[in-house]
């Protein structure tokens, strides 16, 4: 029998069995394709040593005027604004407080109680005391002029923790004290909160705690001109003006001069393209202080402070009707996207009288969270609650060739946390999720639009953001160390999040395929690879692991009996510079059966590869 030449189809599918998928791809792990082949996916590298506290859910990056390349991070604790690797807090202030003799310390222990009247805090809020005096013994004033994060215990007392142990105990001093309390942190998923600091006071009895229904904290943000418009689900507008220094903290809209009916709350923030209005989605309407989740409010146009409608300008206000919320918002060609948890919307702008126009562009339909859908090549995509969709001047549903593995391994519980995100230099687009037993995402799912297929595989990330302006792709970490940071993406060939180098696990797993039409034993005893390693750190050390398991029947399974005994791993390893195909030569193997899978996989740091036509060398071997 003559060689037999693997030609398998692009993308990997598992809408059907892996039988039926035959000539095509089925498993995958860290690997995308060109022109048809799977290839790994580049690596990572951290921005800096700089980390930030809290789970990243928004990254943003712009240029100001005076050409500092900047990146707002917005996380469940802080937001931060990142210049040259160090991530500076610009977290609002909402309010100060001046307290007299307010601590207590208790001997050998870093406890210290705190008594301030109506605090407002909830545990893990940051406060940042001065003029302290100190307290007895090494408690002095250097230890506790600091900002420190709270445990509440009343809503008249918190505790905080010293970097020491009080010598002595002291109740009842330290001066005339200023607190400056930050913003209430909000949750990091969306698993309700219970116990204390969680739900409002007064809410529960005493000692028993309370529950949180507040949402996951999610920001957004958007540039007007070089200053920075953001504000978190359910807050007020902020802003930080780039003509403060990178250690000024934002500032509520409403405080600066000139406001006038700036919305108390909303959903969504954006900054419309050429025609500069600032737009909050599910705001409170002019007038009244009750948020409505369907209305959608815009500032006078070149204005962040004016939001008073009137005859001599364009502030206004539109309701939508169809849908119970308004999900989120896309700047795209021409018109801004509007998701309601049912509907999408365009908003034109057209000018007076109407200022902007709302066209309904699809009904029925549905998008799992704020960040799930993304903007790529003109075409809007997203990712819903049971299917993908697209819009490139009408609504579709999008074609998935992993529809059934996603939805079937979701944690819809947490489907807030879903985010999309570009990745322009490989025309893909990225959407992350969580699976069935995980609260943090830890799945990616791959589609790359020019060539019409998908891929998967496993990735903790918990934001992303394609940027023109900076070199790379940059997602947000959250290892289990609690410090978490930015990397580039497409940067070499490894994992270096931590600043250790690590190989990346990547894999590719074929469909079935008939050794003879499936109806005679095929005994194959070489295999002719076709892999290239180019681009891997060291060409001539590069190697990947190739794995042909055969099956008795088909369906039978890759852990058979059949494919156990049978299956033969062999080492690929270049030994000259020029691309493999030139040098690779054969493989022997020895595994017999009627259908079998060809697996490629590598784990070794410095290592990346594309995977081309292997070819097998099939003796026919009978028909038991």
């Amino acid at each position: 029998m003559p060689l037999k030449k693997l030609v398998q189809k692009a993308g990997v599918n598992q809408e059907n069995t892996r039988y039926t998928n035959e000539n095509g791809y089925y498993e995958s792990e860290k690997v995308r394709f060109r022109q048809g082949t799977p290839e790994k996916i580049g690596g990572w590298q951290r921005i800096s040593t700089g980390t930030f506290l809290g789970v990243c859910r928004s990254l943003w990056n712009w240029v100001t005027l005076g050409f500092q390349n900047l990146l707002g991070v917005g996380t469940n604790l802080k937001f931060y604004i990142e210049q040259g690797g160090l991530y500076y807090d610009i977290t609002p202030i909402r309010g100060t407080a001046t307290l007299t003799n307010p601590f207590t310390a208790t001997a050998t222990s870093p406890t210290i109680l705190v008594t301030s009247p109506l605090h407002g805090c909830v545990t893990g809020d940051f406060v940042t005391f001065s003029g302290a005096t100190g307290l007895g013994g090494n408690m002095t004033a250097a230890v506790l002029n600091q900002e420190y994060q709270v445990t509440v215990l009343t809503n008249n007392t918190y505790t905080i923790t010293a970097a020491v142990n009080a010598t002595v105990a002291d109740t009842g001093h330290g001066g005339t004290v200023t607190a400056a309390y930050q913003i209430n942190v909000g949750p990091a998923t969306a698993v309700p909160q219970i116990g204390w600091g969680a739900g409002p006071w007064s809410t529960n009895t005493w000692g028993v705690g309370g529950t949180s229904t507040e949402p996951m904290r999610l920001w957004s943000q958007s540039n007007f001109g070089e200053n920075l418009i953001f504000g978190y689900r359910g807050g007020v507008i902020y802003q930080w003006a780039a003509a403060s220094t990178v250690t000024s903290r934002g500032v509520a809209i409403s405080t600066l001069a000139g406001a006038s009916a700036v919305p108390l709350i909303q959903n969504y923030l954006l900054v419309s393209d050429s025609s500069r209005f600032v737009f909050a989605f599910g705001a409170n309407a002019y007038g009244d202080t009750v948020q409505n989740p369907m209305l959608i409010r815009w500032s006078d146009q070149e204005s962040v402070v004016n939001w008073t409608p009137s005859a001599t300008n364009q502030a206004g206000e539109v309701l939508l009707s169809h849908g119970s919320e308004i999900i989120t918002a896309l700047q795209a060609r021409q018109e801004v996207l509007v998701f309601t948890d049912s509907t999408m919307y365009s908003l034109q702008y057209v000018g007076t009288p109407v200022i902007w126009s709302v066209q309904l562009l699809g009904d029925n339909i549905s998008i799992a969270s704020q960040n799930a859908a993304a903007l790529a090549s003109g075409v809007t995509y997203w990712m819903g609650v049971d299917k993908f969709y697209k819009y490139d001047g009408r609504v579709q549903t999008l074609r998935c060739d992993l529809r059934q593995y996603i939805y079937n391994d979701i944690n819809l519980s947490q489907s807030k946390q879903i985010f999309a995100g570009t990745n322009e230099g490989f025309n893909e687009v990225w959407f992350f999720y969580c699976s069935k037993n995980s609260v943090l995402i830890d799945k990616y799912v791959i589609y790359n639009y020019v060539e019409d297929v998908w891929s998967y595989g496993t990735m903790r990330r918990s934001a992303w953001l394609d940027s023109g302006i900076r070199d790379y792709p940059m997602a947000a970490t959250y290892p289990d160390t609690g410090l978490n940071n930015i990397v580039y993406h497409e940067n070499g060939v490894d994992d270096n999040a931590t600043g250790t180098t690590a190989p990346i696990y990547a894999m590719i797993a074929t469909s079935e395929f008939d050794v003879d039409d499936g109806d005679r034993f095929g005994f194959v005893w070489r295999l002719l690879p076709d892999v290239t390693f180019r681009g891997s750190s060291d060409e001539l050390a590069a190697r990947a692991t190739m794995t042909l398991i055969p099956m008795q029947n088909s369906g039978s399974g890759a852990n058979s009996p059949e494919s156990i005994a049978g299956s033969s791993n062999a080492v690929i390893t270049r030994t000259a510079v020029a691309p493999i195909e030139k040098f690779t030569g054969q493989v022997y193997v020895r595994v017999r059966g009627r259908q079998m899978i060809l697996k490629l996989e590598s784990n070794q740091i410095g290592t990346t590869w594309q995977m081309g036509s292997f070819r097998i060398d099939v003796k026919l071997d009978g028909r038991r």
